[in-house]
């Protein structure tokens, strides 16, 4: 049975063939950049005919999105991540925040969102694109696991997604990114990484604790400091 008529009864597409389209797709954006890419160099670099690539995507805007959403997946899956993990809060938040610091610094993962800022004609529909597949997924699944935080009594989250949103700006926020601009092996040494996650972390929990949690200290600081 060839391929066409698989497709056409209703078969699912080439699962392999895609995540090899997407892989190819992904290695050139960040070489060359959106509008350098072409739908004819992908399907060179994954050794595939260009109709291949349109059995799978629509278009190379497509492709972009699906290759973010696939980058983000595999490099940051909070959930997957935790799985049998059973640690304290502290500990389930430092996996959390190390996992996305360190996706963060990456270098492959840097180099496209730069080239999403450098991308003048078509920055707009970028950004949505990247926001959608990267932020916006890594922030739903720690809003998952703020829910379930909350829901066990183990921090006080009344918001998850505002909170979500805190969490993820602490480590996008980190110096270390910056400091990689000029200092890879800085930005990327474990005990700078770790400290500023257990940092982040202890600040994020303290102000996720209820006046039961903090053993009456923040009702005594404020009778202290007369608030």
């Amino acid at each position: 049975m060839t391929e066409n008529s698989q497709g056409r009864r209703g078969r699912p597409a080439n699962e392999a063939l895609g995540q090899t389209i997407i892989d190819a797709a992904r290695e050139l954006f960040v070489e060359l950049g959106f509008q350098a890419t072409t739908l004819d160099k992908v399907a060179q670099r994954a050794k595939i005919s260009k109709l291949s690539i349109y059995r799978h995507f629509e278009n190379k805007e497509a492709l972009f999105g699906a290759a973010m959403a696939a980058g983000c997946h595999q490099l940051f899956a909070p959930q997957t991540l935790l799985e049998g993990v059973d640690g304290s809060v502290e500990d389930q938040l430092v996996a959390v925040g190390s996992s996305l610091l360190r996706t963060l610094l990456r270098s492959d993962v840097r180099s496209l969102e730069a080239m999403v800022m450098a991308d003048k004609t078509s920055q707009n529909a970028l950004s949505k694109l990247h926001f959608e597949a990267g932020p916006a997924h890594v922030i739903a699944e720690i809003e998952a696991l703020l829910r379930q935080l909350h829901a066990k009594g183990l921090l006080n989250v009344p918001d998850p997604l505002r909170s979500a949103r805190l969490f993820a700006a602490l480590f996008k926020g980190s110096d270390l990114l910056m400091i990689a601009r000029f200092d890879q092996a800085k930005a990327e040494d474990d005990n700078e990484i770790d400290s500023y996650c257990q940092s982040a972390v202890a600040m994020f929990i303290a102000a996720h604790r209820d006046n039961d949690q903090v053993g009456g200290d923040l009702p005594a600081l404020r009778s202290k400091n007369k608030i």
